[in-house]
Order: structure tokens, then sequence, then C-alpha cells
């Protein structure tokens, strides 16, 4: 498919989709109302399972794969589903378009979800500083209710679920699915040891699948058309559209949708109308402030694709992309991002809490002249003692993005380093 041919699936150009009326009259919810009145929960589960729905969050994992974990349902056993629409990572600002301008997708996609799991209730976690997306959100919510779609023997059917909106408690940490689901019950977000599982043992110790909002949005889209034409859609491995966030040194930053599999360079040059100023592209960082940079140089002919970025030595994250001009101090750069990283570990880690902050100290020296030659490899060693060493990813989250950096720009390092300076 030719991505300028393409006509936006999850924000199309209706106006006021937001309210219910206008949703249904372009088709909203005919597809829940098909799947609970005609088809089997394993039906639905299988036909998202063939739709290869990689999950938007930042994982990539199969949606209707992730929907089989659920254990058979047992009586006095409640199931829950978590939205997670926390979106706290720098650089990601693409499931707020979604609550803005078309939150009767996500509601219908994650009704359809927790039909498919016979949920009883879902969650759905957006982050507390998105104070008016959550308001227009709630409203879309109580017009759910109010046309019976949410609730008890739902159209007439014996299916019941509920559907609460939860502010979420300010934290990075609070994205990541286990700490999500501790600061839903009340307390600190620590992510929890895996196993169990969240399928086996989730939000109070019950079943509990956690999809993002931008994945739930895409499950209407498949009923509609059916898998064997989702899968059409982009890169065959990674089909379906993508909510692309462009920010940065660009011209025209913002969200875009389009198919997935985009060059990074139709979406820097075209997209987004170029870098600002007429400037030189230094780096591009494809998928969020935690994944690994790419120098301009080896964006040649890469795809947004999950598989094509993991050749390239990067990730797909959340398709949120970080455009950096010739201008951009590396060094800084990444003394920002460590300093994020650092203010939001949760400490529960020994590796994260010292690691990060002795990242965000060693990167300070080279910013205030004291930092030496043996401070870009001390660097690099503290980092590659993080990675894979605590419960959660926010470790890792916090080194691949400092690491590909001082290796890609080490002379930007080196230039502001003393080679003898006695390190204090």
């Amino acid at each position: 498919m030719d991505w300028r041919s393409y006509r936006p699936l999850l924000l199309p150009r209706i106006a006021n989709l937001h309210d219910i009326r206008v949703y249904e009259s372009h088709g909203g919810y005919e597809q829940y109302r098909r799947v609970i009145e005609s088809m089997t929960p394993a039906q639905v589960i299988d036909e998202v399972k063939a739709a290869n729905i990689r999950g938007r969050g930042g994982a990539g994992f199969n949606a209707g794969l992730k929907w089989s974990f659920m254990p058979p349902k047992k009586e006095g056993v409640r199931r829950y589903l978590a939205a997670n629409g926390d979106e706290s990572e720098p650089g990601t600002f693409k499931d707020r378009r979604i609550l803005e301008f078309n939150p009767h997708l996500f509601i219908e996609g994650a009704l359809i979800a927790a039909y498919a799991m016979q949920i009883d209730a879902i969650y759905v976690y957006v982050r507390g500083e998105y104070a008016d997306w959550i308001d227009i959100l709630q409203n879309a919510v109580n017009q759910a209710y109010e046309r019976g779609y949410i609730g008890k023997r739902i159209l007439g059917t014996d299916f019941t679920t509920e559907l609460y909106v939860h502010r979420g408690a300010g934290a990075y940490i609070c994205g990541e699915e286990t700490g999500l689901m501790e600061s839903l019950e009340g307390k600190r977000a620590y992510p929890r040891y895996k196993p169990p599982f969240p399928a086996q043992k989730g939000l109070w110790a019950s079943p509990t699948t956690i999809n993002n909002v931008e994945t739930l949005a895409h499950v209407p889209l498949v009923l509609r058309i059916g898998a064997a034409n989702y899968v059409k859609i982009g890169a065959p491995e990674h089909p379906g559209p993508i909510l692309y966030g462009i920010s940065g040194h660009v011209n025209r930053p913002g969200v875009y949708e389009y198919p997935s599999g985009m060059l990074i360079k139709d979406l820097i040059y075209e997209v987004a109308g170029g870098i600002r100023q007429g400037k030189k592209l230094k780096g591009v960082v494809p998928g969020g402030a935690s994944t690994p940079i790419l120098k301009a140089e080896e964006i040649e002919e890469v795809r947004m694709s999950a598989d094509a970025l993991r050749k390239v030595g990067s990730m797909m994250g959340t398709g949120g992309m970080l455009v950096l001009d010739e201008d951009t101090d590396m060094v800084r750069f990444a003394y920002r991002i460590a300093s994020f990283y650092k203010h939001e570990s949760c400490g529960q880690c020994t590796p994260c809490r010292e690691g990060t902050g002795w990242m965000k100290k060693i990167l300070h020296r080279f910013l205030n002249g004291t930092a030496t030659y043996a401070d870009i490899d001390r660097l690099l060693s503290v980092a590659n003692q993080m990675e894979g060493r605590t419960i959660c990813a926010l470790a890792d989250a916090a080194v691949w993005p400092v690491r590909a950096i001082v290796q890609k720009y080490r002379t930007e390092f080196e230039k502001v380093a003393h080679p003898t300076l006695v390190p204090v």
C-alpha cells in the first residue's frame, strides 16, 4: 500500500467523533454488537490473533496470543482487563490523540476484548497529567453506559462487564504493567516479580490482561475489515496502521497515522516537513526515549517496524520519533535522558537505583568540565552492569539510549573530557 493514498482508520477526519452519536452514525459499536450477539469468545480471539496486532505500547507482542493466555473461567474468580494509557515516556503522545478524538473506538475495542476473555471489569489507567483527556474519556464512557454497551446483561445478552477510568499516579514506573497493577490497587508502583504472570495472578491476585490504549483501538478495525485485509496494511511482520509521534527538530511535529513499515526518511522529510531551518539530520530516536539512537547515515532505507529496527540495533517502541539536527549537543542530550530515568526510578532494585544515579553523576562531569577519558568507559561499565539485573525493564530503558549515544558519538564526549586529569 502506498502511504500517500492511505486514509486514516484510527483517527479518521470526522468532526466530533468523540460524541457517541457521531461515532454510531459511522458504524461505531456495530462490531461490538455483532461479536456479543453472534460470535464465541474463542472466535474473537482467533480473529485478533490472525491479525497479528502487535502491541503498540512498546513490547510488540501479538495481542490475540496474549488474550489466549487467560486461563479458563472459574466460578467466583473475577477477571480483569487493564488498559494502559499512562504514556509517560518522553517522545510518546499518541494515545492522547485517541482519547481526545476517537475515544469510543478504544472503548469498543476494550469491550470486545472483555467479551473475548470474559472480563468482569475494565480499568483504564490514564496518565495523571492528562486531566482534560481524562474528562473527555469519562464523558465517552458515560455515553456508552447510557447506551447499554457497558453494565449488566449488555444489549439483552448474558454478558456483563464494567469499565472504570483511573487517574494515574504521575510516575513513569506506573506504565510498567505490574507497577500499573500495584498502583491500581492503591499501593506504591513497585514492579512485581514474574512469574506469576498477570494472566495467572494480576489485579487483586486474579487473572488480568494488560493492553495499551492504541492496541485495543485496533480491535474493532480488525473485526470490521477482517484479519486477512488487516495484515495487508503496512509491514507483513508488523501489520496495521501506526500512530507515529514525531517531535524534535522538524518543521511539522505531531501525531500522524500511516501504515507500519514507513521509511524513516519519508516520515521526517515528507510527513514532518524536513529538518527545521534547513539543517542537517544528526540522529533519530525511533520509538520513544528508551530506544537506542540511530545516526543519520544509519537510517538509509530503514523502515518503522519491529523487525527492521531490531536489525539496525534499535526498537520500534511506541513509535515516538525524536528527530535531532546537526546542532544537537549529544552529551547534554544523554544527560537529559539519564536525569529523567534517575528521577523516575522507583528505587526498588539496587542496580537501577544506584546505576541511574551514577550515570547522571558521570554525565554531569562532562557538562561541568571535570570528566576524564576514563569516565567514558566508566559510564559504559555502569550501563553494562545495570542491564538485565532488575525486576522490570526501567534500568534497561535507561541504559539503551545512553549507551548508544556514547558509543555512536564518542568523539563529542572526548572533546569535553581531559585526557590527563586525575579523576575525583
